[in-house]
């Protein structure tokens, strides 16, 4: 069978398309679509289907880097619509991108029950290239449109039917097509997208602006719609003329890289050729905030899980917490009752490390102590079957010393779930010395299958992530003491595109757990590395963040939003003062490009040192799990965008502040 197969008969051409995995628009395809489109003709209906789990589900980004080749998607679509065959797109699975481009540009469209329809180009930094801004308002109405290709929104078959975008739901393609009206519809270019308010658009953008954070492609996706309120001849070459020119943008490969970059981390060299073990039944040890999030991901995906706590007290409260999270996963209609019912079935509490007999999965969720989570580990591998995988959950203590004396020593792993665990995507996997590639394969299985992003690691202090984030606060932290002020750094940081600023950032975690961490690192701490004392006083203070009320910034009981408090104010400007320090203003600019080197710079030296297994892994686990901007790629691409010079230039500033505290990576030397 070719890419593109046609089959006749009893006056039907059946155009047939197979191009895995998701049949994507590639050179080859749009050029089989085009000849196909001649070759029906004459044929009472063309059904265009594809073979596999998808109806077309988008372009091959393989092919963006390059000229755009011909033939080009939009006139294959034209000739599609103009065809005297009229075309009937027959969808299933999920019709992204190009896909629905193409099933707009057909007559009739049938789907199957479970059909998802997308314009998803907003996530990779651009508009659709061949029309879906301007088909999109005239089949789908404005509202859904502005979600499809603003929000990358996807809509259901039930929800396209309702607004009239779709003919038909049936999983009977064939018996469907009696259903069709008799008459063939107007072409969609050539119908009149529906009135709006004058201030329609502006509305949309103000809305878009402050949800995109800094990242451009939803406010062109919403320029470009706009264009569907004139003639589909003016708007469409408009649309594809901005889609190409985004290509090349920095925010598109920033995107892209990012697309990439998470398939491949997901498969690293390390487990090439392993073999996964099955598993069925998890153990968890503690109940609390994180064991619960944890037990509730297990479950969300399928396992049978039982969570071990010291005492009932700590059970029940355990139970509550989990059922708590299976509560809230219904009542925001993300499962239904069965599944709620299900997954309440399939867990259960106890005190005694029994429970965890036939367990194929143990993970520790206590209290961040080696010798708290070494015992829990000589429990579990009293009971388990030794072949059994035990994971621990620790943040920053090295795994060696945490499975210390516990036999067979390759099924040992770390397994680093991030808060909360049943929403957050990242998983650092951290690999021990004798922890076998089938362990680690069994790994990256859970990983998939907990719909997260799995990150293989090494062992070093605070594994990748923390890593960053600690070389990240103590260069914020300089700048305080050199001049800046809290607000000062968010804000920038904010504009940056990050979720929120490092000080932000501490006060909702607690600063306490920062503290903690530098006090388990005083005694290993290079004696010519600065330290900023100005956090310390503040948690001598009290202000340990949020949940005290006062941290970096002050916080009434109605509003959790952070309010500028003097003391912190005059703390700092007093500190720098004591320690004969002159206070230098900082540029936004100057905030966001030290900042990002000394995250660049700390993840090359992860790299260099064989912790991450390259940049891609580094940028994947900051995007996931501290909130940098998806849009700019992660730290390593985006010091890449800027280039070497600047982060150079910028690293070189930070050593003259703060001389003997860093150490340069090999590739910014």
């Amino acid at each position: 069978m070719g890419i593109v197969d046609i089959h006749t008969q009893n006056g039907l051409a059946w155009v047939t398309v197979n191009n895995p995995p998701v049949n994507a628009t590639s050179t080859a395809l749009r050029q089989g679509l085009l000849d196909a489109v001649q070759k029906v003709q004459g044929a009472r209906l063309a059904i265009l289907r594809c073979e596999g789990r998808t109806f077309i589900a988008g372009g091959d980004m393989s092919e963006f880097d390059a000229p755009a080749q011909e033939p080009h998607l939009p006139d294959v679509i034209d000739a599609i619509e103009a065809s005297e065959t009229p075309f009937v797109a027959a969808m299933h699975g999920t019709v992204l991108g190009g896909g629905l481009e193409i099933a707009m540009g057909c007559a009739y469209r049938i789907a199957a029950a479970t059909t998802k329809f997308g314009l998803p180009e907003v996530n990779v930094g651009l508009v659709p290239g061949a029309g879906g801004t301007q088909r999109g308002p005239r089949l789908f109405g404005w509202e859904a449109a502005v979600d499809l290709a603003c929000s990358g929104k996807l809509l259901s078959a039930q929800e396209a039917l309702s607004l009239g975008a779709i003919d038909v739901i049936s999983d009977d393609f064939e018996g469907a097509l009696s259903d069709l009206a008799k008459a063939t519809p107007t072409p969609v270019s050539k119908r009149t997208a529906p009135p709006v308010a004058p201030d329609w658009f502006a509305q949309k953008r103000d809305v878009l602006k402050k949800r995109a954070r800094g990242q451009a492609a939803p406010l062109h996706n919403l320029d470009a719609l706009q264009w569907a309120v004139d003639p589909y001849e003016i708007g469409q070459p408009k649309e594809r003329a901005l889609h190409l020119s985004l290509r090349s943008s920095d925010e598109s490969r920033a995107l892209r890289h990012a697309f990439f970059a998470e398939r491949a981390v997901a498969q690293p060299a390390e487990i090439a050729g392993a073999t996964a073990k099955d598993i069925a039944r998890v153990a968890i040890v503690g109940g609390g905030l994180m064991g619960a999030g944890i037990a509730a991901a297990f479950l969300a995906a399928g396992y049978t899980v039982a969570t071990i706590e010291r005492d009932q007290p700590s059970a029940d409260a355990a139970q509550d917490r989990v059922r708590g999270l299976i509560a809230g996963a219904l009542k925001r209609g993300k499962i239904n009752q069965a599944k709620h019912d299900a997954q309440v079935g399939s867990f259960s509490v106890g005190t005694d490390f029994g429970i965890a007999r036939d367990a194929d999965l143990a993970i520790e969720a206590v209290f961040e102590d080696v010798a708290v989570k070494n015992a829990a580990f000589a429990s579990l591998a009293a009971v388990m079957a030794e072949d059994a995988i035990l994971a621990t959950n620790t943040s920053y203590l090295d795994p060696r010393d945490i499975f210390a004396g516990i036999a067979n020593p390759s099924r040992c792993v770390g397994l680093h779930f991030f808060s909360p665990a049943h929403i957050m995507k990242l998983l650092e996997v951290v690999k021990l010395p004798a922890t076998s590639t089938d362990t680690l394969a069994t790994a990256f299985s859970l990983a998939k299958r907990l719909r997260k992003v799995g990150v293989l690691s090494g062992i070093c202090d605070g594994f990748i992530g923390n890593r960053m984030l600690a070389a990240y606060r103590r260069a914020a932290e300089y700048m305080l003491a050199d001049g800046a002020l809290p607000r000062q750094i968010d804000d920038a940081m904010r504009a940056y595109g990050m979720a929120m600023g490092p000080f932000e950032a501490q006060d909702m975690s607690g600063l306490q757990i920062a503290q903690a961490n530098r006090r388990r690192q005083d005694a290993t701490r290079a004696p010519n590395e600065r330290y900023v004392a100005i956090s310390d006083q503040l948690c001598d203070l009290g202000r340990l963040g949020q949940r005290a009320a006062k941290g970096w910034y002050a916080y009434s009981p109605e509003d959790r939003a952070p309010q500028v408090d003097p003391i912190v104010t005059d703390l700092i400007v007093q500190y720098s003062a004591q320690n004969a320090i002159i206070r230098q203003p900082y540029t936004q600019d100057q905030i966001q490009t030290q900042l990002l080197a000394a995250m660049a710079n700390e993840g090359a030296r992860i790299v260099d040192e064989g912790i991450a297994e390259n940049d891609a892994a580094v940028d994947i686990v900051k995007l996931h799990g501290y909130g940098f901007p998806r849009w700019r790629g992660g730290p390593m691409f985006a010091a890449q965008t800027l280039g070497d010079a600047p982060i150079r230039a910028a690293l070189k500033v930070l050593d003259a502040q703060s001389p003997g505290s860093w150490t340069r990576a090999r590739r910014y030397q």
